[in-house]
């Protein structure tokens, strides 16, 4: 019996393979996370060990990130995103019953507020993550221009990967 590659199980996205490799590192953290925590704790413990293992596995990410909101070109207000993974993927982490389509309709309106390429829609109140996990791919993500070097990222991430202990 052959056995395929993880490249060949994947669905093809469209997204570059930088975002993919990415996704699937935060994807192993949040398995790490649940693995040791189990469901039925409160979201925000489930936050602070992704950062954990985020800044254990050396990928940049930052925690409660505000983002502007416009409207028309005006600024209505703010919103806070959970976290922000290596200025590509937001992620939402729930502890919920159940993942309901609003969770997901929540998350494309964080991505175009972002204008990130991908979300992952984290629940860690399952029996296993997998039944828990839904990529979301952002339909109108327009790829920034290239910075000058000296410049800041738009979501400048704030919480740097600290050396694993």
């Amino acid at each position: 019996m052959e056995l395929k590659s993880d490249r060949q199980l994947r669905i093809e996205s469209g997204l570059p393979e930088e975002i993919e490799s990415i996704a699937q590192e935060v994807i192993g953290c949040a398995i790490a996370v649940h693995r040791s925590l189990g469901p039925g704790l409160l979201e925000s413990l489930y936050e602070q060990a992704m950062g954990i293992e985020l800044s254990h596995a050396q990928i940049p990410f930052a925690r409660q990130v505000r983002l502007p909101v416009h409207h028309r070109g005006v600024q209505i207000g703010t919103h806070v995103v959970d976290v922000i993974v290596a200025d590509v993927i937001v992620l939402e982490l729930k502890a919920v019953e159940a993942i309901h389509e609003l969770h997901r309709a929540q998350l494309i309106s964080y991505l175009h507020v972002a204008n990130l390429p991908l979300g992952l829609l984290l629940n860690f109140n399952c029996t296993t993550l997998r039944d828990g996990l839904r990529r979301v791919i952002n339909a109108h993500w327009q790829r920034p221009h290239a910075t000058p070097a000296n410049t800041t990222p738009h979501h400048a991430v704030s919480e740097s990967p600290q050396s694993p202990q």
